[in-house]
């Protein structure tokens, strides 16, 4: 189902989903109200919808349709504004599963590209369990404890990974760290280049760290979260300064939370730690597993949370994962490690 008030856009992107023989358009409506009066009905498998609509806007849609029939919502939005930003990044906070760049026209630089992105976008998220789709951090089943782990080395610097649902798990565990959170903290999230400036600055306001781009040779510092931009790999440096590189994709991704974690390890040995939250595909995995083998602390969102339990997964299975928690539970136990671990060295 497309959301979308332009009768302009909203035939554009009938037009692009009818050209892509994975997806069925069941229903093209020009307002919030339109379409919760029409999803039981139509009961569509995804939904693509604009945030600045007329009456209630997108975040609000986002967050009926949640509450009252759970389906994946991909965000339609203007990647330039930053009003439009705002909404969007607390869509996803609300329970949209991604945000994509909205088509201009079929003459426009980079149209067909665009357009199989939205359709690659619409066909992976229509596919996400319902079960996975909920307020996170409620009604939690976690695992029983396994043996108590070695006291591990303190941190000296923590990097972090997410896909899709990761804005609201982000939001969640930077949340409950405090202003001056003592470690510096790396951070890959997987998002179109075009909306890393304005989810870095979103970001910055919902969560007491500091957030923003990494910029190249600056060195970490405590209280901050320096986040990947955009088609850019962020890794660590020998001289502990922070690289940003055009190399190719690893694993199909750049920036890659895998090169970051490598760099960690290489770098930081035990003193590196990683942590992998929910996100589709398997990055980060194999960059996991090789910090856990210089005897870094290594994290995975536990499955009762994770709305995509596929990157957690992957470094579960690899072995990359010394323990895995439930997302209310990641932010005490790093708290407890940089308070009390071992000194490194």
């Amino acid at each position: 189902m497309i959301v979308e008030d332009s009768a302009v856009v909203r035939h554009l992107l009938a037009h692009i989903v009818a050209r892509d023989p994975r997806l069925a358009l069941v229903a093209a409506v020009g307002s919030a109200e339109e379409a919760l009066q029409e999803l039981p009905r139509v009961k569509p498998d995804v939904i693509s919808m604009d945030i600045r609509l007329p009456g209630m806007d997108g975040l609000e849609a986002t967050r009926r349709i949640m509450a009252e029939q759970p389906t994946p919502i991909v965000v339609i939005a203007d990647s330039v504004e930053d009003d439009s930003l705002r909404i969007s990044m607390n869509a996803l906070r609300a329970g949209a599963l991604s945000v994509v760049e909205k088509p201009v026209g079929v003459a426009t630089a980079g149209y067909d590209a665009l357009a199989d992105h939205i359709c690659t976008q619409l066909f992976i998220m229509s596919d996400v369990p319902l079960i996975r789709r909920r307020d996170i951090g409620t009604r939690l089943s976690p695992r029983p404890p396994g043996p108590p782990l070695a006291l591990p080395d303190r941190p000296a610097l923590i990097g972090i990974a997410a896909s899709t649902g990761g804005p609201q798990a982000l939001a969640k565990l930077l949340g409950a760290l405090p202003a001056d959170f003592p470690v510096p903290i790396l951070l890959v999230q997987h998002m179109g280049a075009a909306f890393m400036e304005g989810f870095a600055a979103w970001l910055d306001g919902v969560v007491p760290p500091k957030v923003a781009l990494a910029q190249e040779g600056e060195v970490p510092q405590p209280g901050r979260v320096h986040v990947a931009p955009g088609d850019q790999h962020l890794r660590i440096g020998p001289d502990r300064t922070l690289r940003l590189t055009r190399d190719p994709p690893v694993g199909g991704q750049r920036p890659a939370a895998t090169a970051m974690f490598h760099s960690i390890a290489e770098v930081y040995g035990s003193s590196g730690s990683g942590i992998i939250l929910t996100g589709m595909g398997e990055d980060g995995a194999r960059g996991l597993v090789a910090l856990r083998r210089q005897g870094g602390l290594t994290i995975t969102e536990d499955e009762s949370t994770a709305v995509v339990f596929g990157m957690p997964a992957a470094a579960v299975r690899l072995g990359g994962s010394s323990l895995s928690l439930p997302l209310p539970l990641i932010a005490p136990r790093v708290l407890r490690l940089v308070q009390g671990g071992r000194p490194a060295g």
